[in-house]
């Protein structure tokens, strides 16, 4: 445990919150922003005293119930909160999210976005939110239901999602797939990860021989993908990449390159799109 650190992180947390954010009254008498340390310690359960202590780098090291208090009385982010716990020498408690629906950030991002295919995703390939022109581009990913909501799962299993790529890419992307589901299991084996593994073990062969080879290190980076389209054949698109760490969840933004085939292929979808719509 780093008791100075903790001590400066505390504090600097504490002075950044203030009281209307903790639903406390302001008063007249308060000469400087943030919260007063016995307001940090009545919000968390504590004395103010034992609080004090912490911050002056007095005292026994907090315990994991004592610093997951604090954690919620200083409202901080799930990163924020990883970051306590591990000046105060714990392993943070492992976060549960069911990410069934677009972070706040995200959303307002993609409702800018409505003209171009978009779609965010969670760190499953969970669709949680998908642009009309996307919708054109690769089909309603909203509509899964079960293991099928998991991109990984579909690719496995479903013949129409494989589809959507030409068939010489095919190995590359199941490679791909399989090497960011063990990363995920790695971390979290009894997660959604591993249910996801468990289901794709029982119903793929195609699966559990790329499983087996244990890879983890797939080169997979290139922006620009092919993908083939039922009405307007192949695309070459960019797939633009914005992650939101603190949600695990990404949003993809696909453009093609000014001037080529694929940028008007891409145009006539999204013309169609707004004709029908």
């Amino acid at each position: 445990m780093d008791r100075a650190l903790l001590a400066d992180f505390l504090r600097a947390r504490r002075e950044a919150l203030q009281p209307e954010d903790a639903g406390l009254p302001r008063g007249s008498r308060r000469r400087t922003g943030g919260l007063r340390r016995e307001e940090v310690a009545a919000l968390a359960g504590m004395s103010a005293d034992y609080y004090s202590r912490i911050e002056q780098q007095r005292g026994p090291a907090p315990s994991e119930p004592i610093i997951a208090a604090l954690a919620t009385a200083l409202q901080l982010s799930p990163g924020e909160r990883e970051h306590l716990f591990a000046l105060s020498g714990h392993s943070a408690p492992r976060r549960v999210r069911r990410d069934v629906r677009a972070s706040p950030a995200m959303s307002l991002i993609i409702e800018r976005l409505a003209d171009v295919p978009a779609i965010v995703l969670s760190r499953f390939g969970e669709a949680l939110l998908q642009t009309g022109p996307a919708v054109a581009l690769l089909g309603d990913y909203t509509r899964f239901t079960g293991m099928s909501r998991y991109l990984a799962y579909r690719w496995f299993t479903d013949p129409a999602q494989r589809a959507l790529y030409p068939p010489e890419d095919h190995a590359t992307r199941a490679r791909v797939f399989t090497a960011e589901l063990r990363a995920a299991y790695t971390a979290d084996p009894a997660g959604t990860a591993g249910e996801i593994v468990e289901a794709l073990l029982a119903v793929s062969p195609a699966f559990a021989e790329v499983w087996r080879r244990h890879e983890v290190d797939v080169t997979h980076h290139n922006d620009l993908k092919r993908y083939r389209h039922p009405e307007e054949g192949e695309l070459e698109l960019y797939a633009r990449r914005l992650v939101d760490p603190d949600e695990d969840q990404e949003l993809l933004v696909f453009t093609a390159a000014p001037g080529s085939p694929s940028e008007a292929k891409l145009q006539r979808l999204i013309q169609g799109r707004i004709v029908r719509g």
